[in-house]
């Protein structure tokens, strides 16, 4: 089974490879710009983080994801009212299927994405046990489900700060890609932490070579390893933001957004690069080229 977990594979392609690599730190377009997504919040943030941070896998990324693939097959008019722009949590699941405003039912989701994980990953998986007794099948039930909590925090913890925090540019329009906007974009919005060591980049997913990762994303994990010094020192050389930091100072600006006490960074307009804005339709097609005539429209990505 390739790659089973609460995502499918190809909803997470369309999510992270083809919207958010082309439109990092974008409000209206960057899926994991995370200060709109809290700042819809209407109980305690504080509560809601600790929330988001349990439940990160199921609860945002698997409707999230699955949200990016069924809008980038939805053929005709999106149903009306509905905001792709938004950010598809399980709530606004059952919430925008309540209204009749939604692109795929709660029943599809759980069907579809969540249903067959949940059911093989933390019953099927167990089920032998039963041969030994209840108990034995109950508590490893109930242990997967622990350690799913814990898979969640961690999970939480090394892709939140990745473009977050009070430090890190957000940008009020789109870039041409692999233009020179797009790679100062991909050290200005993005953040690295502590780098080196194989234990050390292991816990972090090797996420923590996030600058890198944007600039070349088809780069394996041990080469930007070797790229992540030079790329420090070229941007520092040129006076070029390069965020680099611990991960535990990282979780406390993380924190600080999520809860409303700081906000994200805005990249000054008058220091854009005119000719590489675009700016993008709601289904990942460039709209409009800020050098071109209306007409000349890109194909979606």
């Amino acid at each position: 089974v390739d790659w089973f977990d609460w995502m499918l594979p190809e909803a997470w392609s369309r999510y992270h490879n083809q919207v958010h690599h082309y439109r990092v730190n974008e409000p209206d377009g960057d899926p994991d710009y995370f200060e709109k997504y809290t700042d819809t919040w209407k109980l305690n943030r504080e509560f809601m983080t600790v929330l988001s941070m349990l439940f990160f896998k199921w609860a945002f990324a698997a409707p999230n994801t699955y949200k990016a693939l069924k809008l980038s097959q939805f053929k005709g008019e999106l149903p009306a009212n509905f905001d792709p722009k938004l950010t598809m949590t399980i709530y606004q699941v059952f919430r925008m299927e309540s209204l009749g405003q939604a692109i795929f039912s709660a029943g599809e989701l759980m069907t579809k994405v969540i249903g067959p994980y949940l059911l093989l990953h933390f019953f099927l998986l167990p089920l032998p046990l039963l041969l030994i007794g209840p108990s034995f099948f109950w508590n490893a039930v109930a242990n997967l489900f622990l350690a799913e909590l814990v898979a969640n925090i961690h999970g939480f913890m090394v892709t939140t700060f990745n473009h977050t925090g009070e430090d890190v540019y957000c940008f009020s329009s789109g870039c041409r890609v692999n233009s020179p906007s797009f790679f100062l974009r991909a050290v200005t919005g993005s953040v690295n932490c502590s780098t080196g060591g194989f234990l050390n980049d292991f816990l972090h997913g090797y996420l923590n070579y996030q600058i890198e990762h944007h600039i070349w994303p088809d780069l394996s994990m041990l080469s930007y390893a070797k790229a992540q010094p030079h790329v420090k020192a070229i941007c520092q050389k040129h006076g070029v933001p390069y965020v680099q930091e611990n991960i535990f100072a990282r979780m406390a600006k993380v924190l600080r957004i999520f809860t409303g006490r700081a906000r994200m960074r805005r990249f000054p307009a008058h220091l854009e690069r005119q000719e590489d804005l675009i700016f993008w339709d709601d289904r990942g097609g460039v709209l409009r080229d800020v050098q071109r005539s209306p007409q000349d429209l890109a194909p979606a990505i």
